[in-house]
């Protein structure tokens, strides 16, 4: 090597040195500003790391099937809308609606911080329409074809609990996606809202997101194989100005779509050539509000899986960490989940069914459930809470958390969470602000300033064997 060759690769060096970042820095954790939390810890393989036994399954595919089907015998949440009657009376269903369209007795404020007037709440209830529920009707089904918010009233106007406090939606109730069985029961008076009955929830939802269908053709779709599983936090159709209803239709973690596996990759879908992509079987509404299944088109590189994915602990900490960062969004707001919401679909990603709200997945008859009462001690709950496994569900009044691991001792969790405390160094209360899906420890976790997570723990739900 000449002597201009070894200056030239002794300059290239030093180069590099002084512009490349230093080991350390590229892996060193980072503070957060969250008690307990550093940056490696933001990370899936972190908790994976730290399990023995990470890809042994929990439950199989026929113990998932049993607990699904104990779930819906058992529990009072959920509705097992395939074996309703052929014809509805009245009082079914003047009880459904009547059991969430209650007059909110609360003041209310909308997004302008006005409180909303007497006379509105009025026309809200009397829009449910009571009256013209007939004394029988047939029971008729439908598809969910889009993403839509369920609504406690059939309005879209958007109320809150205290003035300039606009994340909390009173009336949003949850959400349902495409695909999803329902019957339909009633119609506003405007005729522009359905009250629907899914199998773990029953509210009013925009008429135009709803195609009804024959039972036969509602239910059919729901078992048709083969299938693909969405497994990442959403994927999207690809866009096409063609069959604009299933141009870019975000499709949450858990749905299940039929798939076309012989149609042939240089025939077209919706415009364009189907070989990059899966062909997927969607819902869509005719103008006449009936149902019409057609293909689309699912990109090959969307976060998907050929069936349901085993139920491991490594599997349970990778999909919930798909969600990491997504903002909150109570009831499923702004196409996104809340708490119960959050875990619903991480473990809908595995075939497992869980009720929609807290209040019935934190006592259900289904799972393996340890109970709280007021008057237990902190040791029993702080024994409780040494013995957490990943995928466990610790809930406390009004949020769940689904346990990831223990570090140095202490149980962390992922959650869905608008709030989140913690006392810092001089013993004050510290608002966190989290507002999203984030990870936490559990034992520092503040209820309120008197009182830990830990020491509000009202039950343990285990999804195991």
């Amino acid at each position: 090597m000449t002597k201009f060759s070894l200056f030239l690769a002794a300059a290239l060096g030093l180069s590099a040195l002084a512009t490349a970042p230093a080991a350390d820095a590229r892996v060193s954790p980072q503070p957060t500003g969250v008690i307990g939390v550093d940056t490696s810890q933001l990370t899936p393989d972190y908790w994976v790391d730290r399990q023995r036994q990470a890809d042994r399954v929990v439950l199989d595919r026929g113990q998932i099937a049993l607990q699904n089907r104990k779930l819906q015998e058992t529990d009072p949440s959920m509705h097992d809308i395939e074996n309703l009657p052929a014809e509805l009376d009245a009082e079914r269903v003047r009880d459904w609606i009547e059991g969430l369209s209650r007059r909110p007795e609360r003041t209310l404020y909308d997004v302008r911080g006005k409180q909303v007037p007497s006379k509105s709440i009025d026309d809200i209830v009397a829009a449910t329409n009571l009256k013209a529920i007939p004394k029988t009707q047939p029971t008729r089904y439908g598809l969910v074809v889009h993403r839509a918010a369920l609504r406690t009233f059939p309005t879209d106007l958007r109320v809150f609990s205290r003035a300039g406090e606009t994340d909390i939606d009173r009336f949003q109730e949850s959400a349902m996606f495409p695909g999803t069985p329902v019957a339909i029961v009633h119609e506003s008076k405007d005729g522009n809202w359905l009250f629907v009955v899914g199998n773990r929830y029953a509210a009013w939802i925009e008429k135009q997101y709803v195609a009804a269908g024959s039972k036969t053709q509602v239910f059919g779709y729901t078992r048709k194989v083969p299938y693909l599983v969405v497994t990442g936090a959403h994927v999207r159709t690809t866009f096409t100005p063609d069959l604009p209803a299933v141009s870019n239709l975000q499709l949450d973690m858990g749905i299940r779509l039929p798939v076309l596996k012989d149609w042939p990759g240089t025939e077209s879908v919706n415009g364009q050539a189907a070989y990059t992509s899966h062909v997927v079987e969607l819902p869509v509404r005719n103008d006449d509000g009936s149902l019409r299944i057609v293909p689309a088109l699912l990109p090959r590189t969307a976060d998907v899986s050929a069936d349901y994915l085993p139920l491991t602990r490594a599997n349970v900490i990778r999909q919930a960490f798909k969600f990491l960062g997504e903002r909150y969004g109570w009831g499923h707001s702004y196409d996104t989940r809340d708490c119960s919401g959050f875990v619903s679909e991480v473990y809908r990603s595995f075939g497992v069914q869980l009720p929609r709200n807290t209040s019935a997945q934190s006592i259900s008859p289904a799972l393996n459930r340890l109970a709280f009462e007021p008057g237990d001690s902190r040791d029993k709950r702080m024994d409780a809470a040494k013995d957490l496994q990943v995928g466990d569900l610790v809930y406390i009044p009004g949020h769940v958390m689904m346990v990831i691991g223990h570090d140095n001792g202490t149980p962390y969790v992922i959650h869905d969470t608008n709030g989140g405390s913690w006392l810092d160094e001089d013993g004050k209360l510290v608002s966190g602000h989290l507002n999203g899906v984030s990870v936490t420890p559990l034992t520092p976790m503040r209820f309120n300033a008197s009182q830990t997570y830990v020491d509000r723990m009202t039950n343990i739900q285990r999804i195991r064997p």
